[in-house]
Formats: C-alpha cells, structure tokens, sequence
C-alpha cells in the first residue's frame, strides 16, 4: 500500500518555476500527487501557496522524496518539532543528521519555527534553547543537540524578484561582454543599496587583478571607502607587492607589458622584503611599501585575509597557512555582507560562495566563463557572473562611482 504525506509550500512559486520542479521532482521519484489548494499571489508582496498530497510506493522511496522537497520549500503538515539528538564524541555527527544548504532555513522547536543563524551550505544545525544556527562537522563537541531526519525544518529557496524592473541584469547568470557596462552601473546601484542597509561589501581577489592592471582601480576603491574585507591568497599580495616595489608583476613590466631582466625572481624579491619588515603593516609602518591594494587596506583598516595553498612561494608571513584557521576567518568576514564582489579567483570565489547565505548577493568577474557559470552554478538567484576583463572592469566601476 502507497505511503501519503500532505505537504506545503509558500512563496514565488509561479515566477521561480518552484511550482513545476515540485511536481517534476515527485514524479522523477516514481511518487504521485494531488493538489488539494493553491492560491496565486496577486502582488509582488503577496506569495502563493500550494497544499499537495503525494503518494510514493515504500517508506524509503517517501523519504527520499520528502528530502528532495524540502530543498524545494516543501514542509510535511504534520511535522511536528525537529528531531533532536545529542553528540557524544567531538567532531562527530549522528549519520542521519541534517546537512544544510545556502537557503533560509527554520526549525521547529516547542511548536515555533525559529529562524536558523549564521546559515551556510553542508553544515549541521545545532539547537540550544530556542536558538539555532549551522555549525561545521569539525566545530560539533560533545553535549551539542543537533537536528537529524527531515522533520521540523523549512527551506526557503531562491525566489525570482518579481520586480521587474530592478536589476534586470540580475536575472541572467552570466553576463555576455556587451552588457558589461550595464553590469557595471547596476552593480554600483546595488553598491549604494547595501551601504544604505548598514552591510558590508566584501571583495574577493586573485592576482590578475594585478597581471591586468586593475590593482590602481582596486586601490582606489579601498581608498574611497567601498571595500570593508578583501579575502585573497598568498599570490594577490605578493604580486602587489612586486609591482608597488619593483614595477613588475610576474616578472613583466607594467609600464610597458616587456619582460624586466632577471624579473621572473621579483615576486621573490617582494616576499623577501616583506619578511625584513616582519609582516605588511610593518612594510607600510616602516615606509618600504608605500603603493598597491596591500598598502591601501593597511592604511584605511579593512582587514584582509590571504589564505595559503600547496603551491605558494614564501609564503608571505601575514598568509595563514592552516585551512582551517583561514576558513573561520572568511566566514568570520563574511558575516553582513550584503554583497560580494569576486574578481578572477575561481577557487577562493567558489570557496567564498560555500560560506554565503543564498540571499547575499555575489558578483563573479572573470575572463573565463566557465569560471562564472561554476560560481552561479551554486543554486543562488543572486550570484551573477560577468564575462570580461577584470582590469576593466574595475576602472568602469571606480568612474561609475565617481560619476555619481
């Protein structure tokens, strides 16, 4: 005999095509359905909601299909709480526990649905009280309460914004190259709007912001006051720092794009004088470093961090080398953001997207578009990815913001 659940879903189901995945999804899982109500949303604010009876053929085949709605928004009617289970060894998680992803989730706890904090894809959910929040497998101790099945908890996904008239580039995931300057004066609108909500923009760099000389505009930015975090690796600041001290990035001059003599050892150079300050801010304190995006978070306070990697020279002695250490510290940065700004780094830009909530939005430059459509390839409405040349688009963004 069939097993029956009734589930619900509320929101843009229409606009975001929430709607047919839920249907395709039960019958991509042999499952049947029925819809008992839905009512449309008539206005922008207005959701629609959607009451749906669905049949699979065993209890296994049920909860797999449950589990696929939830990412959908779906909520069994008769949930109940969220199950509840005790860790007993460090780092340990029960092996059904609930992994997250980067939507807005709630849990049901003593019958209210309370909002899950700092929300982050492939994490747990740990309870305490009647707060909740994601947490790593590796930061679980012993005594944490921590969700497991699919019971108690809501998913909110993406919605479309059915203002059809905000940011219309938005609604494509990649950018083609005529639309860039159109991608430039909206990213800038949404710049002004993030500030006016008190949150942060965080920008995420690799070295060719350097190689294509868009380390002037870069600094600018900082120096107006358009930057509060910079997340990086080791080789943005080295090659900054090769090109403030010795005018060269990757050994190639940037005055004149030739290759400088004996300059493939300059970004060596650049470690080698950053070690004989102690560390950046003390290049800056003691008047070796005087130019470059380095130099510019130093003297304006915007933190950074550089993470290392196997292949690193040095690395400098500000680059945290433990994964861990340097994963806690971009997602400590990464706390009220309001929008993200990832400039040709694919691994850091993808690294940076697992740590956002799906309703920050992310803005992925980079000259290759496989980079762009991996980043907005995360499942996020809001990250968007704009195919062309970082250097320049830095310099239309810096004159945008002038302009205005």
């Amino acid at each position: 005999m069939a097993l029956t659940e009734i589930v619900e879903a509320e929101g843009h189901l229409i606009d975001s095509h929430i709607m047919e995945r839920i249907f395709d999804t039960v019958v991509e899982y042999q499952g049947r359905f029925e819809v008992e109500r839905f009512h449309i949303g008539r206005t922008n604010s207005d959701p629609s909601h959607l009451r749906l009876r669905v049949e699979a053929p065993t209890r296994e085949e049920m909860d797999q299909l449950l589990s696929q709605l939830l990412g959908l928004g779906c909520v069994p009617v008769d949930a109940g709480d969220a199950v509840l289970e005790t860790i007993t060894r460090d780092k340990c998680a029960p092996e059904d526990f609930y992994s997250t992803t980067n939507h807005r989730t709630l849990v049901r706890i003593e019958g209210e649905w309370v909002e899950v904090g700092k929300q982050r894809m492939d994490a747990t959910v740990v309870v305490s009280g009647k707060k909740a929040e994601c947490r790593k497998l590796r930061d679980l101790r012993v005594g944490d309460r921590v969700v497991v099945g699919m019971r108690g908890i809501r998913v909110v996904p993406d919605a479309k914004d059915r203002d059809r008239l905000s940011f219309s580039f938005m609604s494509n995931e990649v950018s083609s190259e005529r639309q860039v300057e159109t991608a430039v004066s909206q990213t800038v609108a949404i710049l002004r709007q993030v500030r006016e909500q008190g949150k942060k923009v965080v920008v995420v760099s690799g070295p060719v912001v350097v190689h294509t000389g868009g380390s002037g505009p870069l600094s600018e930015l900082i120096r107006m006051g358009w930057v509060d975090a910079l997340l990086a690796g080791n080789a943005l600041a080295v090659h900054d720092i090769e090109a403030a001290l010795l005018g060269t990035s990757l050994g190639i001059r940037q005055k004149d794009g030739r290759q400088e003599e004996h300059g493939h050892r300059n970004h060596m150079r650049a470690i080698n004088a950053i070690y004989n300050c102690g560390s950046i801010v003390g290049a800056v304190e003691q008047g070796r470093l005087t130019t470059g995006v380095m130099y510019e978070c130093v003297k304006a306070g915007v933190p950074f961090v550089l993470a290392g990697s196997l292949r690193d020279d040095g690395p400098l002695p500000d680059t945290v080398t433990d994964m861990n250490e340097a994963q806690n510290l971009y997602s400590h940065h990464l706390e009220n953001a309001g929008i993200v700004l990832c400039l040709s780094s694919m691994l850091h830009s993808i690294a940076t997207g697992n740590m956002l909530p799906s309703w920050v939005k992310m803005i992925c430059v980079d000259i290759n578009p496989a980079v762009a459509t991996k980043v907005s390839d995360r499942g996020s409405a809001q990250t968007v990815g704009v195919v062309t040349d970082v250097g320049l688009f830095l310099d239309l963004l810096v004159r945008k913001i002038k302009e205005q």
